[in-house]
């Protein structure tokens, strides 16, 4: 059987933690921030977590760090 290759785009964009949740960090955040509200900005920083449904097909691309 060969070797799978992991999927080099979902490895600079996910991160698995130690209990095998994956986060993400969010985007809009990159320019015209003058429009968006404080509060919406604060949240932006804030990692965001893959559902249960889609950790699967995240599985599937990075399968050697679950």
């Amino acid at each position: 059987m060969p070797k799978l290759k992991t999927h080099k785009g979902a490895k600079k964009r996910f991160k698995i933690t130690k209990n095998k949740k994956v986060i993400y960090s969010k985007a809009y955040r990159g320019h015209i921030l003058t429009k968006k509200s404080a509060k919406r900005k604060r949240d932006l920083r804030k990692p965001g977590q893959i559902s249960p449904a889609d950790r699967m097909r995240i599985k599937r691309m990075m399968p050697y760090d679950f």
